[in-house]
């Protein structure tokens, strides 16, 4: 193993919360490899990049010679983790939860080492676990514990319910802290509360507590929201090669700091323009979760379409017209069918008025204009989307 303070400088790079790097230090001078807990909860059955900002910190423990464990929480899913979260989750049962499953862990596994990772469902200790044994879970915590955390508290006092079953999910997080003996925990900045509890639980059972890391999390295309998939902000794992390169070349400028760190889990290289700074990202990510030749193949297109102008040449989403053909409509229905964006119709008058949008490399400066659309010409919405119609 490399020395103490070069594997601190390695794992506590990026990191929001290190509870602490005190005992961090000391149970790495062990020379033992530690065993690194992160729970998943398979909502949905894929994962994008957001997901991945904690399965790359588990991998450069990985690569340290660290041992992970990662937990699938099969019953916990069911449940539904309430941080961060303004309602209730809606339910899911056990079977959606495997199925999702399923997916989940394969795409995991394009950013951990498989033969090195120990899985794990909590249902395995959950499923059977007697009430009694439940009900003294329950008195290790306090009410008023529970409803310290930010979440609760906010949605007690805008007079939004809290169901009694999500004050249960700290506690069974921390629980799995317990079963597997977790030196350390990673999560999300959102999830130090439930790690805390882990840390408590694992004290009372007279066992060493474990190392709470937190980090940020990694906002959307949008450059405002959390990346998710119900805000459709997101960048999946599984997302074709050219899909995952140009979405990757959406996003704020100002963003692209956060993005090398979290994403790619270094520094990103001074003097580079944004632009060039964005294609190596959006290249290195793509050869990451597909391969180089995919990548060399996307900054060629992107070149093509983007950088040279030669639309008429490039691969370009084909779209069929709407039935309301005026510019706005036909604008409006080529970004939400062609790339998942919703416009609205003073977001394209603005766009038709600076000029951006372009039939066949014609600027269109009316925005009721009713063009004489035909196959085969190239609809240009802005510098980064462009379709060919049908």
């Amino acid at each position: 193993m490399l020395p103490v303070s070069e594997q601190l400088q390695i794992l506590t790079r990026g990191v929001v919360t290190l509870h602490s790097e005190k005992e961090l230090a000391e149970k790495l001078a062990r020379g033992q490899p530690l065993r690194v807990k992160m729970g998943v909860d398979p909502t949905s059955p894929d994962i994008h990049l957001g997901h991945a900002v904690g399965l790359r910190k588990l991998a450069q423990f990985q690569e340290l010679g660290h041992h992970i464990v990662l937990i699938i929480g099969d019953f916990t899913a069911m449940i539904g983790d309430p941080s961060g979260r303004s309602t209730t989750r809606p339910p899911l049962t056990h079977d959606q939860v495997m199925e999702n499953a399923k997916t989940y862990t394969e795409q995991a596994f394009r950013v951990l080492d498989r033969s090195r990772t120990e899985v794990v469902y909590n249902g395995d200790w959950f499923a059977d676990m007697p009430f009694t044994e439940v009900i003294r879970l329950n008195a290790r915590v306090t009410l008023q514990q529970m409803l310290q955390r930010e979440d609760f508290k906010t949605r007690v006092a805008d007079g939004t319910e809290v169901r009694l079953h999500e004050i249960q999910y700290p506690i069974m997080q921390g629980w799995d802290s317990v079963l597997v003996r977790a030196d350390v925990e990673i999560g999300g900045s959102d999830q130090l509360f439930n790690i805390l509890v882990g840390r408590d639980l694992q004290k009372a059972e007279g066992q060493e507590p474990q190392v709470c890391l937190t980090l940020p999390l990694l906002e959307g295309l949008d450059g405002v929201k959390k990346m998710s998939k119900s805000l459709n902000n997101y960048v999946g794992v599984t997302d074709a090669p050219r899909d995952m390169f140009g979405k990757l070349m959406s996003i704020p400028d100002e963003l692209m700091p956060k993005y090398y760190l979290l994403v790619l889990g270094e520094e990103m290289p001074t003097g580079l323009h944004p632009m060039e700074a964005k294609k190596t990202l959006a290249a290195r990510c793509v050869t990451q979760y597909h391969d180089a030749d995919a990548a060399t193949d996307c900054l060629t297109d992107w070149d093509l379409r983007f950088s040279k102008r030669d639309l008429a040449s490039a691969d370009l989403p084909e779209l069929d017209l709407p039935e309301q053909r005026d510019l706005i409509s036909v604008a409006a229905h080529a970004y939400r069918v062609a790339f998942g964006l919703t416009k609205s119709n003073g977001d394209i008058r603005r766009l038709i008025q600076g000029g951006s949008i372009q039939l066949d490399g014609e600027k269109i400066s009316d925005p009721k204009a009713q063009p004489a659309w035909a196959a085969g010409q190239v609809l240009k919405l802005d510098k980064k989307h462009s379709v060919r119609l049908r």
